[in-house]
Order: C-alpha cells, then structure tokens, then sequence
C-alpha cells in the first residue's frame, strides 16, 4: 500500500487489514505511516511501516525487498501514492512542475507496479494484484491540470499493459477512478473550485470509508476475475457531463 500515510491511502489501508490482509504501509514520512500502524493495530490488524519515496528507483526496489522478507509474499499492491498539482495554466507551467508530478503520479506507479509483478511473479503459487489508483482526470480533465491530467491518462496505458502481461503470470491489474473523497485534499470542494465553463462552484463529496470498501472488493476477488477499471464518485459532482 503507498500513500498510505493518509486521506484514501489510510482508510483503504485500515479497511484491508480489518478483513484480514496484514498490510505494508509504504510512505516518504515515518509519522503518518506510524499513525496508520497504530490506528490498525487498534483495531486488531496488522501492518508494518516500509519508509519509501515511489519515485525513488533504489527507493522502491529496498522497500519492496523488505515487503518480501516481513511477509514472504505480496499478494495485493494498492498503487495509491500520488500529489495534486493545482491549476496553472498551460504557459505558466515550468518544467521542474511537470517533472515533479510526473515522478510521483507516473514514474512512482511504474516503479511499484514493477517491483509488486517481479515479487507476484517469482512466487509459489504465482500471481497477485496490482490495483492502480488512476483518477476520473484520467477521463476527463478539470482546467489548467495538464501534468496531472497527463499522468492519469498515463496511469491508465500502465494499467491495461500489466492486465495484459500478467495473464501469463497469474496476475491481474485493475484500477480505481476516484471522484471527490472527503479528504483533506479535498477541502477546498466546500467552498468551490474551477468548473469546466471558468466559474467557480462547490461541488458534491463522498464519504472515504465507500473508496475503501471498493479497493477491499477488488483486492479480495480470486485471481481468475478482474474488475478492470472501477469509477467511484459522489453521485452529484460535475464529472459525466463535464465540460
């Protein structure tokens, strides 16, 4: 699980562990992630905090060689870790911006996704799933998000080619699109953000604990069925239609 020292990353985490997974909480910052350890362990789960930056080769490649050692096999990676990156227009982008989202929201899911299908391939039995958290951007995109809207896209291309390449393999690759979580990221949807037309307008949340219930329903189906992507979103918000 990356990401998991908050927001979706925590409730997805937290949501896995009550349903029996003993979960590797992967994370640039130790506090989160230990703030996530300890709110499982409260609840009678399991986890183990695995420090890591997902756009970080060597970074990776050392935290999921610790995954592989603490638990002997990795059955589900959550590939949750990902940054907003605001709304600036196309001109004003500067190239160290764009670099920057796409370390993490599209270098960061390649590398994860990577080292979790050596692991799930070198196991007895093989096989596993990587489930990818794309974005309803990856469908559609808010204004001024090129870099984000780009990697979401991107994240999309990597989904369906491990789905493919992981037939042979036992592994399954699946994603989940989501549409405004009541999280701390998205705070800021209270009180209005950009519409497709340039006004500005609140829109509609959902409550965390219904994406995480949707990642526990993909990471808990047998191998031989794929739910490939899944868009989960509050009902209301401005997303089929948009623009």
């Amino acid at each position: 699980m990356t990401g998991a020292g908050s927001g979706i990353g925590r409730s997805a985490a937290a949501a896995l562990a009550s349903v029996g997974f003993a979960v590797a909480l992967i994370g640039r910052r130790a506090e989160p992630l230990l703030e996530t350890q300890e709110a499982i362990a409260t609840g009678g789960g399991k986890a183990h905090v695995v420090q890591a930056d997902v756009a970080d080769a060597a970074s990776v490649e050392h935290a999921f060689s610790q995954i592989a050692k603490t638990f002997g096999r990795l059955d589900v990676l959550f590939n949750n870790a990902g940054r907003n990156a605001g709304a600036v227009p196309l001109e004003d982008y500067e190239v160290n911006f764009w670099n920057d989202v796409v370390a993490t929201n599209l270098t960061g899911v390649y590398l994860c996704a990577q080292a979790a299908y050596r692991l799930m391939k070198a196991q007895s039995p093989q096989g596993g799933r990587i489930i990818n958290n794309g974005s309803i951007s990856a469908h559609s995109p808010r204004p001024h998000t090129v870099a984000y809207s780009a990697t979401k896209h991107a994240v999309t291309g990597i989904t369906k080619s491990i789905a493919l390449d992981g037939r042979a393999f036992n592994i399954a690759c699946s994603q989940i699109d989501i549409g405004n979580a009541a999280t701390s990221l998205t705070e800021r949807m209270n009180s209005g953000v950009m519409q497709a037309n340039g006004s500005m307008a609140p829109e509609a949340r959902m409550d965390v604990t219904h994406v995480a219930n949707a990642v526990v329903h993909m990471a808990c189906l047998p191998l031989d069925v794929n739910i490939l992507n899944m868009t989960i979103m509050a009902t209301t918000m401005p997303f089929v239609g948009r623009g």
